[in-house]
């Protein structure tokens, strides 16, 4: 018998050696040839070839207590052996880089993989409105090495250099190293917070020399923790 039609050859994998490559714009396909890579518990939905998976948590105890403490962190697991591993996270976009002894600061909803050499940590972020939220945590992500984060749609990259930039700290998934960060307050005036204000209170300011990459949908977290790997509520569930 023969199956007629474009499906099976529109939707073959991608034939790719590169370390990280999109097999769609959803989906993630990594060459295990280059060695372990972490990737967000749970992600995995195909491979091909011997592959392990190790649970690494919350990536020590110094960094659980850190995870506890801040409600941001990411919980990995650790993959390596051969072949060719696919990951996604809940059908969202998947943005890959490349980072070259550089580093970026991360909302920890976002981050899905990344290889193996890149060193990732819990890091409070300093903002001179920060004291208004109790304290700012992120991500940061930092050495050489495939970094993949996902966005709600296709993001915007701002460079900042060019003029100071404004977000919904919901909306936005991470600067580059060279950004510095601080939170605007906008009430909006006396007249609009009687009315119920304009639910733009608190904005993240970026300054500096770098970019900042803002999704097109707000990360609100519902009931806590948000599903996924288990990962947190990020740096948006502060301003809630």
């Amino acid at each position: 018998m023969t199956i007629h039609g474009s499906l099976f050859k529109d939707h073959q994998e991608t034939q790719s050696t590169d370390p990280f490559v999109l097999q769609n714009k959803k989906m993630l396909k990594i060459s295990m040839a280059y060695g372990p890579v972490l990737a967000l518990t749970g992600s995995m939905v195909a491979y091909q070839g011997d592959i392990r998976f190790a649970n690494k948590g919350s990536g020590g105890l110094n960094k659980l207590i850190k995870s506890k403490m801040t409600g941001e962190g990411v919980k990995m697991m650790n993959c390596e052996g051969n072949g060719e591993l696919f990951v996604a996270d809940q059908a969202a976009e998947i943005q890959v880089m490349y980072l070259e002894n550089d580093e970026i600061s991360v909302n920890g909803q976002s981050v899905l993989a990344f290889s193996s050499s890149i060193d990732w940590d819990i890091h409070r972020v300093q903002a001179r409105g920060g004291m208004m939220t109790g304290g700012l945590y992120n991500v940061s992500l930092r050495g050489t090495g495939y970094v993949a984060v996902t966005t709600k749609g296709e993001p915007v990259v701002f460079d900042v250099a060019s003029a100071p930039t404004f977000a919904d700290a919901q909306a936005v998934v991470l600067w580059t190293s060279g950004v510095n960060m601080d939170i605007k307050v906008d009430t909006g005036g006396l007249g609009s917070m009687i009315r119920g204000g304009t639910g733009e209170l608190l904005q993240m300011k970026f300054t500096g020399r770098g970019s900042v990459m803002v999704q097109p949908s707000e990360n609100v977290p519902t009931g806590g923790a948000q599903s996924g790997g288990g990962r947190s509520g990020g740096i948006g569930e502060l301003f809630n």
